[in-house]
């Protein structure tokens, strides 16, 4: 059931999408885990799901049960954004869950006036959170550029794997196409790099690149390769409160200091 949330009162949040075409990069964890740091630390946290796969709404303890309105029905117009939201088992996280009527809306997107836009309008009245992360679909189609049309900023993750660049530059050229049609305000809050293996040279080799290439829009804080990380979606949990002591846990939370830091960097 979902719970009675006001999202009318307050500041307007930050809204910030988590994104990258190519698929395994980390980039769910990356949300669900981001969010949680976020929510521990006080800040009133919202997780909207865009992915048809759904796989933040499971990693939150969300059930299939609580999703019968979901992102779907609010970036249709069926409904508010207020009647999609669920209060999370975790305080100060709420999530707007995924269900599996998400990837018609690629279809279905097109055929209304000014698609791209859609979600932004969905959001444009919502106030009373803190930061609104978008766990985006791996693939730049409509659902993609809606998050990013809506977004404040975009934090990309990236494997550490030989082809990590190749794929983020496409993203970096799609990122400048929406600044420059739809959204001029959007910026790269930062790159993170996941799944890092400090066994393996290949590992430094793609940071060293990457803070090369984007310099101090890469975060300091590094996601290990993590068996705790990997084993906690399976439980419903993120990281953080599956076993709070492990490397990624430690890592996200550092993820989310540096996020906040970035944060009030830019507003003062």
């Amino acid at each position: 059931m979902t719970d009675s949330v006001d999202v009318t009162a307050g500041k307007r949040p930050r809204i910030i999408s988590i994104a990258n075409q190519k698929g395994g990069v980390g980039k769910t964890t990356t949300t669900i885990n981001l969010a949680t740091a976020l929510a521990v630390v006080g800040k009133k946290t919202l997780v909207l799901d865009l992915d048809p796969q759904g796989n933040a709404s499971t990693g939150l303890g969300i059930g299939h049960d609580q999703r019968t309105r979901n992102a779907y029905h609010v970036l249709l117009g069926d409904i508010d954004f207020a009647g999609a939201v669920i209060k999370s088992p975790i305080e100060n996280l709420y999530v707007v869950p995924s269900g599996p009527d998400l990837a018609g809306a690629e279809i279905e997107l097109p055929e209304l006036d000014r698609p791209q836009y859609c979600l932004r309008e969905a959001l444009k009245d919502i106030s009373g959170y803190d930061f609104i992360l978008i766990d985006c679909p791996p693939a730049l189609g409509m659902l993609t550029i809606n998050a990013l049309v809506a977004s404040d900023a975009i934090m990309v993750p990236l494997q550490c794997e030989f082809f990590a660049l190749e794929g983020v530059t496409a993203l970096v050229k799609t990122i400048e196409r929406i600044k420059k049609n739809f959204n001029p305000k959007l910026e790269i809050q930062g790159i993170v790099l996941t799944m890092f293996d400090k066994r393996n040279n290949l590992s430094d080799m793609v940071a060293n690149d990457v803070r090369d290439f984007f310099g101090d829009k890469v975060y300091e804080t590094v996601i290990p390769r993590n068996v705790r990380v990997s084993e906690a979606p399976s439980h419903g949990k993120p990281v953080i409160l599956y076993d709070y002591k492990c490397a990624g846990s430690k890592a996200y939370l550092h993820l989310a200091s540096e996020v906040l830091k970035r944060e009030n960097r830019k507003a003062a």
